[in-house]
């Protein structure tokens, strides 16, 4: 696999699109990064990693609205390995006007877009979710 995060974005996203109600992926800690924040955000319900045998995996459980109304609607990898995107603080993206968030990784590790821009740091956008 060349892209882990683009692997666990997809599954994510195909997961929420059959109507499932929890998704398992492969465990990184960038992966449990970009989970924590989800969760914080209210994208998604919760997760936790599972150690079953030699590889740690992670469920997230999805969040819905009354009847199997998703509340993540989209995500979208921007950073790939054969192009990666950076950013300087002030260059830092909106995603849908402010309604989405972009997930960067920078030197003071994964964080959201608003709280790169609050803390004055760039770096690499991983992905958009709105």
């Amino acid at each position: 696999m060349s892209d882990p995060v683009a692997d666990m974005l997809t599954r994510v996203r195909n997961a929420v699109e059959a109507r499932h109600d929890a998704v398992m992926v492969p465990a990184s800690r960038l992966k449990i990064a970009i989970a924590k924040i989800l969760k914080d955000e209210g994208y998604i319900r919760d997760y936790e990693v599972l150690k079953d045998g030699p590889q740690r995996n992670m469920k997230i459980q999805l969040r819905y609205i009354g009847r199997k109304e998703p509340i993540l609607h989209g995500l979208q990898r921007v950073s790939k390995p054969g192009l990666r995107v950076y950013v300087q603080k002030a260059e830092i993206p909106r995603v849908y006007g402010g309604l989405g968030m972009a997930i960067l990784t920078t030197p003071m590790g994964v964080m959201t877009g608003q709280q790169a821009w609050r803390r004055r740091v760039g770096g690499e956008i991983l992905c958009y979710v709105w």
